[in-house]
């Protein structure tokens, strides 16, 4: 072993050397780096002692030993090179590689860009999911004024103190899922031996609770929406056919058969920034949807006068153009994003915050409530997984419907083999026979807790989505859930949502 400020002693494999504070440098050759092309080395550093020569002897037998089975990283590469190298080859949807860019950008590489891939562990990324929770914009605590744009400016009312406000879920989520596939790829790559997101804590996952317009409000959106003739068309097909934003935006007029009643979605209209451009279904499949009696009826009044208006300017309307578009020959399409602004300050005027999407969760619940079976309503949706996806999305109708089911139609059962008068005679009443509000939603939110909708685990929706959906106060929610802590299904701490009890 090397000693004072004498040059190190080569060994067979590895070398030890004296720095000047007294510790012991050990470095192992393993190979060539792949992706720089330069030698790397495994470099560890054992403090000074009396005992340091026989630790860093240790230190070299075991960093010998890794690379001989070939259990050390054969990269010095940090976070940003393999997210580089990950979106150099990743095989995606435009759209979906615009999302994960911009996640990447926001909230990986901030945080995590600087470190060598070899030294990420369970901790480091437990400790990154939860400062995305904390704070969206990565702060450390310190107050500061959070400024409208980050030039010169004149500061206004929109510039103030900074508020933590977590991230969403879904964008948590997503940032999981980039280092999760760029990890697997550097195992693959032999960058790394071990992938740390085995060690990590998956985020837990975004329950949907979808709240669509009631029929009250529908018909005034639609009553509102019906003075532009288009617009009132549209937000119908939107109301009655489940299609998303895009698909509505792509539809032509040849994939439309008023005889047959039948309208097919094949593709679909994405925008990134001011660019649009056609593309597949979110599924990639196409899919054909039935038309009642008015949709038809409406969509041959709308034909017709957009074919008067075309005529009067002395052009035609091919049979591939759209069935709505800004041009008078309808040969361009809307850009999405114009359409969910007109809605949303369309829906502002009469005095609601919604959003476009909503109409798609009202059919859906439409649908499900009028007793229609899960595949048939993830047939229109697009939801792929043969309607699991459905469920998941719409357990609280699904549970209503359930339960209207029994109390309407009920199951043909032979007569039961004891005297029921007798036993009725000598129960007592209970207020179940009234069938209080918060009853209802209690046997609702237990159907869907027998039925695995709600799994062990998973939240239950909050008081403010019960007190929406049901039309009760606070209280009858709050005694809905109580009903349940005592039925043993749910648990309830002060200051945090129940939650599915395990089995």
């Amino acid at each position: 072993m090397a000693t004072g400020a004498t040059a190190p002693k080569r060994r067979t494999r590895g070398e030890i050397e004296v720095l000047p504070s007294g510790s012991l440098r050990v470095r192992v050759y393993a190979g060539v780096d792949a992706l720089s092309g330069k030698r790397n080395y495994l470099v560890e550093t054992v403090p000074a002692g009396p005992k340091a020569p026989a630790e860093a002897e240790k230190v070299r037998r075991r960093l010998v030993n890794e690379v001989d089975e070939q259990r050390s990283p054969r990269t010095k590469a940090t976070v940003n090179q393999l997210m580089d190298r990950y979106l150099e080859l990743l095989d995606a949807e435009e759209t979906t590689r615009s999302r994960y860019e911009q996640v990447i950008r926001t909230h990986i590489r901030p945080l995590l860009g600087h470190l060598p891939v070899s030294k990420l562990n369970g901790e480091t990324l437990d400790a990154h999911q939860a400062l995305l929770r904390r704070c969206r914009r990565h702060c450390d605590g310190r107050p500061f004024i959070e400024h409208v744009t980050d030039g010169p400016h004149d500061c206004d009312d929109r510039c103030g103190p900074h508020v933590c406000r977590p991230l969403a879920v879904s964008t948590i989520r997503k940032a999981y899922f980039c280092l999760s596939g760029a990890l697997a790829r550097a195992v693959r790559w032999r960058w790394i031996t071990v992938n740390p997101m085995d060690q990590a804590e998956p985020p837990r996952g975004a329950r949907p609770e979808p709240s669509p317009p009631t029929a009250e409000q529908g018909a005034a959106i639609l009553n509102a929406a019906f003075k532009d003739t288009w617009w009132g068309v549209f937000l119908w097909l939107a109301m009655t056919t489940d299609a998303r934003r895009g698909e509505l935006c792509a539809l032509r007029w040849d994939l439309l058969d008023l005889d047959r009643a039948v309208l097919t979605i094949r593709t679909s209209i994405a925008q990134e920034n001011s660019r649009t451009w056609e593309k597949g279904t979110k599924t990639h499949q196409q899919r054909r949807i039935a038309l009642d009696g008015s949709t038809v009826a409406l969509l041959r009044a709308y034909r017709q006068q957009c074919v008067e208006q075309a005529a009067a300017v002395e052009v035609d309307l091919v049979p591939q153009s759209r069935i709505f578009s800004p041009a008078i020959d309808h040969s361009t399409w809307h850009r999405p994003s114009s359409i969910s602004n007109r809605y949303v300050r369309m829906c502002r005027r009469l005095g609601w915050d919604m959003h476009l999407h909503q109409l798609r969760h009202y059919s859906a619940t439409e649908l499900i409530t009028a007793g229609v079976d899960i595949r048939t309503v993830a047939g229109r949706l697009g939801h792929g997984g043969g309607g699991s996806t459905t469920l998941r999305a719409y357990t609280a109708w699904v549970a209503e419907a359930d339960q209207r089911a029994v109390k309407d139609f009920g199951v043909r059962m032979p007569a039961p083999p004891i005297h029921l008068e007798e036993i009725s005679a000598r129960a007592p009443a209970t207020a179940a026979d009234h069938e209080s509000p918060y009853q209802r939603i209690a046997a609702d939110l237990q159907a869907a807790i027998t039925c695995g909708a709600l799994a062990p685990g998973d939240p239950l929706p909050t008081v403010e989505k019960l007190k929406e959906r049901y039309q009760v106060s606070a209280g009858t929610a709050n005694r809905a859930i109580a009903v349940l802590k005592l039925a043993g299904l749910v648990a309830v701490s002060r200051g945090k949502r129940a939650i599915v009890c395990s089995d």
